[in-house]
């Protein structure tokens, strides 16, 4: 049975068992009541009856959560255990407990209702208020297990929702629901809270275990598995993907690989970004898709800069063949980052394939998510994910420093590629030029020559292998070969 959260039922491998029931724990504020109405949202898309059962919430504040969302809850039966009176005069009870006569009034209402309409969902929010009623927990369990009784063999899915506003475990009753699911959220030391969402227990049905991604935002929940694996066959034949610059092919030995990852590494300003914007441009020209997520420029400045090198961006994202994703420092969390990933290479509405991803930069991915401890390892599955789609993605990694032995890298993520072209500024006669060369690639017999680098308004330029140099392996690369073998500058290039 969905839980109408299609990310949450691959979570669940496939949704919640029928007829079962369930509970969902959380503070205040952790977005029980907004995953409990989603569930009877989806249970009416499929014709059934649903019922909310409120003992901490009004009917009209119920409809002011769901108007926030864009929602309208017609058609789903929603039952206040709100007694006004009751509360008013419960000091009129002479003859019994007032604690005895509510609980029993407040089930009973329940199991009316149930009856009447023999609804397929139900959502109770909240235990508390039970537990309050109860005044005691050995009362509180015996009614808690009479409710489940009541409801196995009626067709009835049950969530049951648990304020864990007083801290602490309630094991007994996780030891009575089928399936437990703990909504929580942190603060972090920059940007919003973090929201998760974890699976702790599912008889009889497997789920992904640890600590899923979630967003609270207009339109309901969104959560985020913490694991992307496809377990869909390779189907790519593991051809080489040209960059459309002859040059540029010759030193990578063919090109990249089909499915294979590139690190472009080297200084800030040499080039890196508008390399791996070639083989994009390339992608759209062979009439296939490529997506850029960019951590640092803005649209407008990444138009300017690949227009400059005469790129036409503009033209293939009209045409919706390359399309830009800027990510918010502070505002994305991994597992979010990874299923945005994953949507944005599947097929667009003409059944079009991705064939490439450019992430710019490694340096912004790192930044954007600062409290997170596993980015590489995310990292990692990312690029499996995508290389058993056979798309090829490029890493941008700026090194601190321009030059000299003071220059790293933030992560060693070298081993994550294959292959890596290594970016460096070299000195001849008095001027800076740009100097590339492949360092390593597992799909092809590359060259071990450096060659130097431009970028023009024509594009971009490679020239022919350099012999001369020295100082290379110390990071201040000099060329001393004839001046005549280099290329020309152009009169103003863009960085």
């Amino acid at each position: 049975m969905s839980t109408g959260i299609e990310t949450l039922d691959d979570i669940l491998c496939g949704g919640l068992t029928a007829d079962r029931l369930y509970l969902i724990e959380g503070s205040p504020g952790s977005g029980k009541t907004t995953l409990g109405l989603q569930f009877l949202l989806a249970g009416r898309e499929l014709g059934g009856t649903g019922i909310y059962v409120t003992l901490s919430e009004t009917k009209e504040e119920l409809l002011g959560i769901a108007e926030s969302h864009g929602w309208s809850l017609d058609g789903i039966h929603i039952h206040e255990l709100l007694d006004h009176e009751r509360d008013v005069h419960h000091a009129q009870y002479t003859m019994f407990e007032p604690s005895e006569v509510e609980l029993s009034s407040t089930v009973g209402e329940v199991q009316t209702q149930v009856e009447r309409l023999q609804p397929d969902r139900i959502v109770f929010d909240s235990l508390s208020e039970m537990r309050l009623l109860s005044q005691g927990a050995l009362r509180y369990r015996r009614q808690i297990l009479s409710l489940k009784q009541f409801f196995v063999g009626r067709g009835c899915t049950t969530l049951l929702l648990d304020d864990k506003a007083a801290g602490g475990e309630d094991q007994q009753l996780q030891s009575l629901a089928h399936g437990v699911i703990r909504l929580e959220q942190r603060l972090t030391d920059y940007g919003n809270e973090r929201r998760s969402l974890r699976v702790i227990k599912h008889r009889g049905s497997d789920f992904i275990g640890g600590a899923h991604d979630l967003r609270l935002a207009r339109g309901g929940m969104q959560v985020f598995p913490r694991s992307i694996v496809d377990n869909n066959p390779s189907s790519f034949l593991g051809r080489q993907v040209s960059s459309g610059l002859d040059t540029l092919d010759t030193l990578l030995g063919g090109g990249v690989g089909e499915g294979s990852s590139t690190l472009l590494l080297g200084p800030a300003g040499v080039g890196k970004s508008s390399l791996g914007m070639q083989f994009a441009i390339e992608a759209a020209r062979r009439g296939q898709r490529a997506v850029l997520f960019e951590f640092e420029e803005s649209n407008q400045t990444l138009v300017k800069r690949s227009e400059g090198l005469g790129f036409p961006l503009t033209r293939y994202m009209d045409a919706g063949l390359i399309s830009i994703q800027h990510v918010r420092a502070g505002e994305i969390t991994p597992n979010e980052f990874a299923l945005n990933v994953r949507a944005a290479v599947e097929p667009d509405n003409q059944g079009r394939e991705a064939s490439i991803v450019l992430i710019d930069s490694l340096n912004g991915y790192l930044s954007s998510m600062p409290h997170e401890r596993f980015l590489v390892v995310q990292l990692h599955e990312i690029l499996n994910y995508l290389g058993k789609r056979g798309i090829a993605t490029f890493l941008v990694v700026a090194q601190h420093g321009m030059m000299g032995h003071a220059m790293g890298t933030p992560v060693d993520t070298s081993y994550l590629a294959d292959a890596v072209i290594l970016f460096r500024y070299f000195e001849a006669s008095g001027e800076i030029h740009r100097a590339i060369s492949v360092v390593k690639n597992r799909t092809a017999n590359h060259e071990r020559t450096i060659r130097e680098f431009g970028l023009s308004d024509k594009g971009l330029v490679i020239g022919e292998p350099l012999n001369n140099f020295r100082g290379v392996l110390a990071g201040t690369p000099e060329f001393i070969g004839p001046r005549e073998v280099l290329l020309t500058p152009p009169k103003s290039s863009p960085e």
